[in-house]
């Protein structure tokens, strides 16, 4: 195997990662501030997908429409995510897991539903803009524009969600919340705002992911349960709650999927869920989680 190969594989392992980040980042948040595991978070990503689809027909289905659908889409389901917060989660803080589990699945099969009712099942197509869908050669392989484009804004995102929680007086409040929120209310904090803007800005987050996978994969039913166990896994290898974690845990996956479709082709659909296996045997609380105490 020539380098452009090893090369070739290792950029489309980052593009999956980092497309599988901005999933499992979204869902790591809402779990690490509101300790809610999100069964929906994959439902708002394929809605999302959805709508771009209907904002390219919108504007003619034109390329360039994609610019606009990057925006609308992502917006829309965080301020879906806003409903969903004040009117279902919020009455559900103070009652038992199993609870909370069973409303965000009971979306699932709404949004699902809907989106059925209203796109149809057949698959959609969203185009991407000229300028993205060049290609371009680095050390004699040739690659993807937008593969590259992908991990770009994988690697900005990281690093404007570590800015924030790190650098940011809201960041800060955040991250009281989330340690001590007794505490926190108890200086005059307003943690059902803070509640609502973290999940807002997970649906947000999952939503852009939504739109981004658009143009490499039709957007079809089922594409949500696919992704949500991947991110799911991410999660978990990362460490519940870790944004790092997460990061490097996408990382990890995408590049093991990459090189197990070489290598094991046969397995390579549990190769997920091994890396899981071997890091939970390991540290059972996850690469950068914290051990319960």
């Amino acid at each position: 195997m020539e380098f452009s190969d090893i090369l070739d594989i290792v950029i489309g392992g980052l593009t999956n990662g980092m497309l599988l980040f901005m999933v499992a980042a979204g869902l790591t948040l809402v779990f690490g501030v509101l300790r809610i595991i999100n069964f929906s978070h994959g439902a708002v990503y394929m809605l999302a997908a959805y709508i771009s689809y209907s904002v390219m027909v919108m504007f003619g289905n034109t390329p360039n429409a994609y610019w606009v659908a990057l925006l609308v889409a992502p917006i829309a389901v965080a301020f879906l995510g806003v409903l969903i917060e004040v009117f279902l989660l919020r009455p559900m803080y103070n009652r038992e897991h199993l609870m909370q589990l069973l409303v965000t699945y009971a979306l699932v099969l709404v949004i699902v539903d809907a989106t059925k009712f209203i796109w149809g099942p057949d698959p959609k197509m969203v185009l991407l803009p000229d300028i993205l869908c060049g290609r371009i050669d680095i050390l004699g392989a040739t690659f993807s524009v937008y593969g590259l484009v992908l991990i770009l804004i994988g690697f900005l995102t990281m690093v404007g969600l570590w800015l924030f929680l790190n650098r940011t007086k809201l960041g800060h409040i955040i991250r009281a919340g989330a340690f001590d929120p007794e505490m926190t209310e108890s200086l005059g904090i307003n943690l059902k705002l803070i509640y609502t803007f973290i999940f807002a800005l997970g649906a947000w987050m999952a939503g852009l992911a939504g739109v981004l996978i658009a143009p490499i994969t039709t957007v079809s039913q089922g594409m949500d349960s696919s992704v949500l166990l991947d991110a799911f896994a991410v999660v978990v290898i990362g460490g519940m709650g870790s944004i790092g974690g997460a990061f490097i845990a996408s990382i990890l996956v995408g590049l093991s999927n990459s090189f197990g479709l070489l290598w094991f082709a046969g397995i390579a659909i549990a190769f997920t869920f091994i890396v899981m296996a071997v890091v939970l045997v390991v540290r059972p609380w996850g690469l950068f989680g914290r051990p319960i105490k």
